[in-house]
This record gives structure tokens, sequence and C-alpha cells, in this order.
């Protein structure tokens, strides 16, 4: 019998496991308040870890300062009508299948209003996006050129219109295989873009691997090591040992977003794939996803409406 693939075949977190962990609100508020403040209370105004509780309101009040903090304020979940027991359940859903799950099928399994369950899955995208955008990659790292977005008439291939571009990057270990990707929108792949996009997601001293496209010169630039390799076409190209880990990447990309979410607009696109990417970086330890998503949601400013329905990268573009 052959060897079973250890990340395929784990257990992940089973419905049980969640409900004894998060199944009451009593027990989503008490684990996010653990989450928020692992070493106990501290007011966000004056640091104090004096306080009382403030039960028929659940609120915390500083004895310093008398400031009345909740568990969600100045978070993602900040003036949720929803309970935070939905909050989780959309968490989990939405980390433990390999390739996620749309608005309308959210709305469905947790029961609320379709634009409720949408603007949820934004929200926890976004804290995914900011989340992933502070680490970037390091050691052998191979790039590629990519595109989202359906067929149209006219022009094809690079710089056809509708299509968002986007970097494919993964980072290797010494006997190349797969260990952690970023995939970030960008403006464009001339020079000026793909240098900007490096010196932010892959640390300097790093071995690039592309193909030749002339833009991913720039990494050099950028104080990267750029390794070119000339892949020519055709089905050949795919399976050059520098490339076939990413190619299957951008291929189980493709492929989790058509077959999941059918279409979705560009400006929302960064943070579409980088629900991808936290799923992926995380695929060694599922049942932890829960938790560590939780607790980068209490880390994660408040999304104004305005904002969430900008799109583009948020609070990152610039």
């Amino acid at each position: 019998m052959a060897k079973r693939n250890i990340v395929q075949f784990q257990k992940g977190m089973s419905i049980t496991m969640f409900l004894e962990d998060f199944g009451t609100e009593v027990k989503c508020a008490e684990a996010l308040a653990k989450l928020r403040w692992p070493s106990g209370f501290k007011c966000p105004s004056c640091g104090c870890a004096k306080h009382c509780r403030l039960e028929h309101r659940d609120l915390r009040q500083c004895a310093e300062c008398g400031r009345q903090t909740s568990v969600t304020a100045g978070t993602l979940f900040e003036h949720t009508k929803l309970p935070l027991a939905t909050w989780f359940q959309a968490i989990f859903l939405i980390t433990q299948g390999k390739k996620g799950i749309s608005a309308m099928d959210l709305m469905r399994k947790i029961g609320v209003s379709y634009n409720a369950a949408w603007r949820m899955k934004h929200k926890i995208m976004q804290a995914m996006m900011e989340r992933e955008d502070e680490k970037p990659l390091a050691g052998l790292v191979q790039v590629d050129d990519v595109y989202l977005g359906g067929v149209r008439e006219g022009k094809r291939g690079r710089g056809a219109e509708g299509k968002t571009p986007f970097v494919a990057a993964l980072e290797t270990t010494e006997d190349w295989l797969p260990h952690r990707i970023k995939l970030q929108v960008v403006a464009g792949f001339r020079l000026k873009a793909i240098e900007s996009w490096c010196r932010r997601n892959v640390a300097p001293g790093s071995k690039v691997y592309s193909d030749g496209l002339q833009c991913f010169g720039a990494v050099a630039t950028a104080g990267c090591l750029h390794a070119p390799v000339v892949t020519g076409g055709g089905k050949a190209s795919v399976r050059v040992k520098e490339f076939v880990w990413l190619n299957t990447v951008i291929g189980n990309v493709k492929t989790a977003l058509r077959s999941t979410h059918h279409s979705m607009k560009g400006k929302y696109a960064q943070r579409y794939l980088s629900e991808f990417e936290y799923r992926f970086n995380r695929r060694y330890d599922l049942p932890s996803m829960v938790p560590r998503l939780a607790w980068a949601a209490v880390r994660t400013p408040p999304i104004p409406e305005k904002l969430l329905r900008k799109g583009t990268a948020g609070r990152l573009e610039g």
C-alpha cells in the first residue's frame, strides 16, 4: 500500500471538536477574551490590569481610568449584531475546506442573510490578507506571472482587458518541496511594479527563480539573487523542476476560485487570493486554524462598510 500523504489525511477539526470548543455564545466570548488578552485584561487606554466586570452588559471597566471595554471593541467584530457563535461558525467553514466556501453557501449554512454572509466573509478574508502581508518569503523562491479573469473577445494573453494580474510565488525547501506561498495582485508586469512587489514580499538575499519574462529581472534591484530559467512553451514547460510545484499551486488556486466562487469582481481579487494563501500556509495543522484566525481577527481593526466595498487591497493599498 502506498504511503499516505500526512497533510492530506490529517483529521482537521471535526464538527464535534468545534462544538466542544466554540458551540455556545459563552464559550466563544471566553475564547475571544483569552485570545485578545492572553496574559489577562489590560485597559486599551492606560494599560492598567485592574478592572471589574459589568456582567449585564458584558463589559470590562478599568479601575484606574474608568474606561469600559467589550471583548469585540476595536476588533474585526466591533458593532456586530450577529452572535459570536455565528462568527466562529463562519471562521470554521472558511478555514476547514480546501476550496473555501462562497458567501451564498455560507448564508445557507449559518442561517443569515446573503448581505450579512458577504460582509462576514469579506471581513474574515481581510483579516487573512492583513495577517499574510506581514510575512515575506525567504530562501528559495519560485515566481510566475498569472492572470485572473474570464475569456473576453479581443486581445488575449498579457495585456488582455478584464483580467487581474498577480504574482504567484512559492517558497521551497532545499529539496524543492513546497513550503509557503504568496499570491499578490500587481499593477502589471513591469520592472517598477515587480521591484515594489519583491521589496514587500521577499526577504533580501533570497534566490528567486523565474521564467524569461524581462520584468522579473527587477528582483535583483530589490536585493535578491535572480535565477532566470528559459522554459520555452507547451506541456514540457510546466514540468521544469524549478516550477513544477508552483504550477501545481497555480492550478489549484484557479480551480478553487472557479469551482467555489464561479465569478468575482477584480477589486476583490486580493482578498480571495489571500484566503487561499492563508489556508495553504497553515495546511499542516488544520485544527489550529480556527483559533489562529480568531486571534488575527481580534487584532484586525474595524472595517467600515465603505472600505469593505472598496475592495482591492483595502488598508494595504498605496
